[in-house]
Formats: C-alpha cells, structure tokens, sequence
C-alpha cells in the first residue's frame, strides 16, 4: 500500500542522484564519487519538508566544501512534475525540498483510493508470527498488569497484521502443575469451613486466599451440599479443580471479549504433559548431554549455553518444572506448529528469566535454528486517583480486577491508557480517564470524531457531498493548518511500519492523538460552509478523509472504532466507545471463531489431535 513519506524520501534521493550526474556532465562535480545521504523530516518546516544530508555526506570524497557541492546539486536539479516545488541549500550544506501540490493531492488519493486497507504496509511478506500474551493464571480473576499485557499485547498482534504479517494470539493456561493442586486444596477448606465453621478446618497456609475462591466453594455447596464430605480429599479436590478451573477460564474468556481481545488458541499446558511433549523435549536435551542429576533432581546445564546459572528440569519427586514445561511449549510452537517467529508479552517481573531462557533456546538440540524468539517485558502499572495509590474497586472494596476497572472507567479508557509505551513505568490516572474535556486523549480524539460526523451531516442536510479526490484541487488547501493534517494522513503507514519494527503499538496512540490535535486546528481555523465552492469541496473531503484513513472504518484514524455515534452533535453525547479498539486494533479487524492451526510441519492426523486436545470446553 501507499506509504508517500517513505516514497517521498526515496523521491529525494533519486532527485540528488540524478542532479548529481547532470553536474558531473557539465564538469561540476568530480566523477565517480558515491553520493548517499539520509532524507529526514524536520521538527520545524518552515524552510522545508525534507532535508537531505547528501552534500555533508559526500564531501571528503569529492574533497569540496558541503555548501558548494549542494549549490552544484541544486543548480541541477530538475522538479518538474515531481513532488516537490522547490529546493534550497541550508547551514552548513543540508538541501531542504519542499512539497508540491502534486504531493498533497496523491495522500487524499491513496486514502481514498485504499479504502479499508489504507495505511497498510508489507513488511512481513506473511511471516508466521504468534503472539503469546495474558496466560493469566486461571485460578483467581485477572489482575491490573494482565489489563496492561492484553492491551499491550493485543495492539501489537494488530499493528503486526497490518504490517503484512500472519499473527497468531495465544493464551496459555497453566491448568497443571503446583498452583492447580493449591488451588483445589484452598476450594477444599473453604468448602469444609461453609460445613463445619471457619474455627474447625485450618486454612493452607500458602493457600489462595482471594473472595473468589470463598465463591467457588459456595457455588459448589449451593450446588452439592454436603455432597463431598466423606469423600477422601484427593478425589474431593480434583473434583473441585474440575469445576473451579473451566468457570475460571470461561470468566477469564468473557471478560476478554467484553476486553475486545480475542485469541485463536487457549493452549492447555495440561496438553503438553499428556501427549508425552514435556518428557520428549527433556530427553532431547539429555541426549544432547545437557543435562545432569544432583540431589535426586535433573539440571539442565544452562551455564554452557550462556545463561547465569543451571534449571532444575525435574524435581527429586518426578515432576516436572515449569522450566522445563515452557521449553516443550515453545518447542511446540515452533516445531509442532511452524511459527516463524514467537513474541511473549511478559511482565518486568521475567526480565532475568527472559535473558536465560533465550539462552536455553538456542540450545541446538531443540532443533530451533533460524527461529525467532523475542520477548516484550512490560514495566509496572500504578493506578491513581488524584494523589493517592489505587489498590480496592469503588463499587466492591476489594482488591482491583479487569473487570471492576471496565465498570468504572470503559473499555475504551482501559485499552488506550494502558497501550503506553511497554518499557516505561505506568502511572494510569482514573480521574483523567473519565474526564470529558481536552486533557483526556481518549475524549481529546471522540471529540474529533464527532465534529467531522456533525459537519458531514450538516453539509449534506445542505446538499453539498463529499467530493471525488480527482474532483479535488490540492492547490486549495494552502493553510498551514491544511498542509500539516494531510502531513499527518500521510504518516499512517510510516506509523505501522515503526509500531511493527519496534514492538511498540503506542505509537499509534500518540499518532491518533496528533491526527485528532490538527484535525482540531484545521476546523478551527479554516472556514467550510461559508467558503467558495471549490475551497468548500476541498476542505469537505479532507475532513471526510481525516475520518476514514487511519484507515479502518475508523473515524480520525482509530477515531470510530466501534461504535461512536456518527449523530452524536455534542462530544456530551457520545457514549465512551471503543475508540481503542484502535490503538489497539488497527483495523477493527474480526476474526472468525473457528481456530485454524497455522503451518504445522507434524502430519495432518497429528494437527487434528492438536486442535481437538487443546480447546477449552464450552468455548
């Protein structure tokens, strides 16, 4: 798709490579010199759009002062019919290019013209990529960093689709291991404390000892009664995993969705130790002499493969480690089912883990050469309000969870505040959130919204509709304020390039932000309604355009995403909607519920058995 910032700085290029033979045919410029340079666009435009370096670059070998060779350049530069009206030598020999009306008319085409698909760029060619993010632990609600790794971890997965890449989320659900057997046991003594008095049954003392749990066992005793209180206590907390787990995880699924975060796969860790996967990686790793025995337990040699220290993979008592278990895992996702490129979206918590566990990786046994493993650490979170630390949800008292934060604030406040920058620390303001004014971004960008649809309707109601592109003169839109919103239109698909590069999906927040700042200036200062015809059409279709090219069906880039009412007259009016379902969702793109398991190089048989094993009950 068309991406004009990135064409034009490579029209820059090819100006300056083409004056530069033209100078050294009329005996200029020395021959043979290599002419390279970077193209940037400068914070301050006022003396050009894009600067090039290429005179500075080139003047040790061509052994000319910088100013005289750009002189030379520009004595031989030929703009006709370019996209740009003029050139200019600056300081010490920086050309300065100025955008043509040409240009400026191309972005209102390629808006137009791309539709849906505006914005998007191809720098994945496909590539497989699976996103693993949330794998909440299923045995209690979710919590305030899993609100800021869903949002996070979800706009990325989009930002990546839209950057030609075929992404995969993934939710991992511990459902094995140590805190499942504590789990059924904290189920288990509230459930005999609802019989016998809170006094009678002691409570484990690592125990889970959240409100939820106490709910479950009631659950269970409104529904059973006394049902299990001769049963011997291992059956009696299986029995209460079997039913505490699957109403965890379907919590944790709509609260997801309510979320607007959909996964492809909830891959059950439970999966890897019935097929065998878990004992299969561990001998690989034996067999490749990596591992050793100590105190009854089996090490893996980490050290050797450049890690700080060695992993337990199986304890003295036979079980396996969650070390190991992640191992067998990744295998899985790329061995079993052939991703190209895995990103785990973890909390600061993991930053060590992360390091030695992309050194146990690499290990050559595990068969994973040219595959890429790359983790997204994510700094804290602190909630406020005003100047005090929010722990408790106002409406329940207790402590905060993803859902109380949606009751409270909206799911758009949610995934927009929370998709900050990944590596900085987070200080999310409650009170800011629900603001209505121009503090609030997520209002800031609505508002906008709201104007473009109200004028929009107001024009039409008047007879005038939105032009074609091709019936529009660029030349016409000569403000300041003009010229910088289509400067924002055009960065979109620079924006996705960037986002996707750098895995840093806020980017898009901060460009919807911007996009919705000059949308504000323009309308401000630029007269529609009242203007000539030919003015008027003009600044109606880049209204129209600053609504729909973020591209999405969006409005002001991101700006609609879901549900903001196009009547909405006063930003008063508009319900908070799902605005973010941009930042974060860049398109609102839906995914069909089927689950499709991408490029497995195991059999076709062996897919299947993958695919039935690994659904969730009742999803």
């Amino acid at each position: 798709m068309a991406n004009r910032i990135e064409q034009a700085r490579a029209a820059v290029d090819a100006c300056i490579r083409e004056a530069y033979l033209r100078a050294v045919a009329a005996g200029e410029l020395p021959e043979g010199a290599e002419i390279r340079g970077s193209v940037e666009q400068p914070k301050d435009t006022a003396n050009g759009d894009f600067a090039a370096n290429h005179a500075m670059a080139s003047a040790k070998t061509m052994h000319m002062a910088p100013r005289k060779i750009a002189e030379a350049l520009i004595a031989h530069m030929e703009l006709g019919g370019s996209w740009f009206s003029g050139v200019e030598a600056a300081g010490p020999g920086f050309l300065n290019f100025r955008l043509s009306e040409k240009w400026y008319q191309d972005v209102l085409s390629a808006v137009e013209s791309s539709g849906a698909d505006y914005g998007r760029v191809d720098d994945g060619h496909g590539e497989k990529v699976m996103v693993e993010f949330v794998s909440a632990n299923p045995t209690g609600p979710m919590t305030i960093g899993n609100a800021r790794g869903g949002v996070l971890g979800d706009a990325l997965a989009s930002v990546l689709e839209r950057a030609g890449y075929n992404v995969w989320r993934e939710f991992y659900v511990n459902d094995a291991g140590n805190q499942v057997d504590l789990f059924g046991k904290s189920i288990e003594a509230r459930y005999l404390q609802l019989i016998e008095g809170e006094d009678a049954v002691e409570f484990p003392d690592n125990g889970y000892h959240g409100d939820d749990i106490k709910a479950l066992a009631k659950l269970i005793y409104e529904r059973d009664g006394d049902k299990y209180l001769t049963v011997p206590s291992d059956e009696r907390c299986a029995a209460f995993v079997a039913f505490g787990l699957p109403y965890n995880i379907a919590r944790m699924q709509r609260d997801l969705e309510r979320y607007r975060i959909h996964f492809d796969q909830w891959f059950l860790e439970s999966s890897l130790h019935s097929s065998g996967y878990v004992a299969e990686t561990v001998q690989l790793l034996t067999d490749a002499g990596l591992t050793y025995e100590k105190d009854g337990a089996l090490w893996l040699r980490n050290t050797e493969l450049g890690a700080d220290k060695d992993e337990v993979l199986r304890r003295s008592n036979g079980f396996y480690t969650y070390y190991a278990v992640d191992i067998a895992y990744h295998r899985n996702k790329f061995i079993e089912r052939g991703f190209d490129r895995v990103i785990d979206v973890w909390g600061a918590d993991h930053h060590g883990h992360a390091i030695r566990f992309a050194a146990t990786m690499r290990a050559p046994a595990l068969g994973l050469e040219g595959r890429k493993l790359d983790f997204l650490i994510m700094q804290m979170v602190r909630l406020m309000r005003g100047d005090e630390i929010v722990k408790v949800s106002k409406r329940t008292g207790k402590a905060l969870s993803l859902a109380d934060l949606m009751d409270e604030i909206g799911v758009d406040a949610c995934r927009f505040f929370f998709n900050a920058k990944p590596d900085t620390h987070l200080e999310f303001d409650l009170d800011l959130a629900v603001r209505q004014d121009s503090e609030n971004p997520v209002y800031y960008v609505q508002y906008a919204h709201a104007r473009i649809c109200t004028l929009l309707a107001a024009m039409a109601d008047s007879g005038c509709t939105v032009p074609a592109a091709a019936d529009v003169d660029a030349a016409l839109l000569s403000t300041p304020q003009e010229r910088e919103l289509i400067k924002q239109l055009a960065m979109l698909p620079e924006e996705i390039h960037l986002a996707a590069r750098d895995y840093d999906p806020s980017r898009i927040n901060r460009y919807v932000t911007e996009l919705a700042a000059r949308f504000h200036r323009f309308y401000n200062v630029c007269r529609i309604k009242d203007a000539e015809p030919a003015v008027r059409d003009a600044r109606l279709k880049l209204a129209d355009a600053t609504r729909c090219a973020p591209s999405i069906g969006s409005p002001v880039a991101v700006l609609q995403v879901i549900s903001t009412p196009a009547s909405a007259a006063r930003p008063e009016e508009m319900a908070y909607t799902d605005i973010l379902y941009l930042s974060t969702r860049i398109p609102a793109l839906a995914k069909g519920s089927t689950v499709i398991m991408m490029g497995a190089s195991s059999p076709e048989s062996r897919r299947n058995e993958w695919k039935q094993s690994l659904a969730v009950p009742g999803k």
